[in-house]
């Protein structure tokens, strides 16, 4: 039996976000995106009203909710501001390797501070040669006793820097490729880890995007996730869990734009008659609608199958790739819709324009996952 409908408690959740976003992030979005700052005070007040660590059981701390519940938060938090909720996005996805492969003990150590005071976490994969190719890290992890000497840089992570707790992905043995990973979380405290430069991008600007340096950074062996060797294991484990929330939080930025364009054409008068009236117009609005719709629907689906133990590689590719294509469709529409103001600062469809775009890129460009899904789909035969 398939049933759409959200528990009490969805909603109620829902509808918090929703709530939380209209008075704390849409009044201040254009400002934070303009100044390329990551409102630390907005993170703050979320964790308070418990908005963050969505999915982090009760016992450390989190909120313990399903993931249907959280990608609905994502939306609503996308909705508002991609950049901002890029910070409480990130830390979601930094802390998901050590929900995953974490050892209880791991967890209690980690997860309880961090939940308490607010903090922020970030996820180090990415670095300047190893994008979609993740056996090109060079990041190194030496083993000297009991303990890990990390040394390399991370590319474009989101809380790069800034954050409390860091899940890094480094190489024991680069002759072994992708079988040489080991995934280490490492407290943002610790000598020898420091950001470095602070990215400046074409959208997603109120995120803080960095690199995060390391030198001769000492990790304990008790710190690491799993064994020598899981660490691309762990990574795209993770990546199958985060990917519907990328989606959702697409669906938020597409759904903006879409209500954006779909008020102004109502007010917007040409030849005597609002813009909503002409065909043309009510043709763009229609499959915009329809398109997100669909898009939201794939990402439940996804969602759902995570809350049933049944993670599935194809479905949550299938969601932030199709999201995601559909969010810059609609967010480009939308500028065309208002015309000569959808290209000004003044109306905010061009800042959801450039949002939009990175959410084809990051946890996975959609030519990768067009890639994971092909795979996918030549097993089953």
């Amino acid at each position: 039996m398939i049933d759409f409908e959200l528990t009490p408690e969805q909603r109620a959740i829902r509808d918090l976000a929703r709530e939380f976003v209209r008075r704390e992030i849409i009044p201040i979005a254009a400002e934070y995106d303009e100044r390329e700052e990551f409102p630390l005070d907005v993170v703050a007040k979320a964790h308070e009203v418990g908005l963050m660590y969505l999915q982090v059981p009760r016992e450390y701390g989190g909120q313990g909710l399903d993931h249907v519940t959280g990608v609905l938060v994502s939306e609503e938090m996308a909705y508002g501001c991609l950049g901002i909720n890029g910070g409480v996005g990130g830390t979601g996805l930094g802390l998901t390797p050590l929900l995953l492969a974490g050892t209880e003990a791991q967890k209690q150590e980690l997860l309880p501070p961090l939940c308490e005071r607010g903090g922020l976490a970030a996820f180090c994969l990415t670095e300047a040669q190893a994008g979609s190719d993740v056996a090109a890290i060079q990041t190194a992890a030496r083993r000297v006793g009991d303990e890990y000497v990390l040394n390399g840089t991370k590319r474009f992570t989101t809380n790069g820097g800034i954050a409390d707790l860091y899940t890094v992905f480094a190489s024991v043995d680069r002759s072994l490729g992708h079988k040489g990973l080991v995934a280490l979380m490492v407290p943002g405290d610790t000598p020898g880890v420091r950001g470095g430069k602070k990215e400046k991008k074409m959208g997603d600007r109120a995120a803080h995007v960095a690199e995060t340096v390391f030198e001769e950074a000492r990790v304990p062996v008790s710190y690491r996730l799993g064994n020598e060797g899981d660490g691309f294991r762990i990574a795209m484990q993770t990546l199958d869990y985060t990917r519907p929330g990328v989606g959702a939080s697409a669906v938020g930025v597409g759904r903006r734009a879409f209500e954006e364009a779909r008020a102004y054409a109502t007010q917007r008068k040409q030849f005597g008659r609002a813009i909503a009236e002409f065909q043309a117009i009510q043709f763009v609005l229609a499959d915009m609608a329809m398109s997100l719709d669909a898009a939201r629907l794939l990402v439940w689906r996804a969602a759902r199958r995570l809350d049933q133990g049944r993670p599935s590689p194809l479905e949550s590719a299938m969601a932030k790739c199709f999201a995601s294509d559909v969010a810059m469709r609609v967010t480009t529409d939308a500028v065309q819709i208002l015309g000569g103001y959808g290209y000004i600062r003044e109306y905010p469809v061009e800042k959801l324009m450039r949002d939009a775009k990175i959410t084809q890129i990051y946890e996975g460009t959609n030519q990768v996952l067009r890639l994971v899904m092909a795979r996918q789909l030549l097993r089953q035969l």
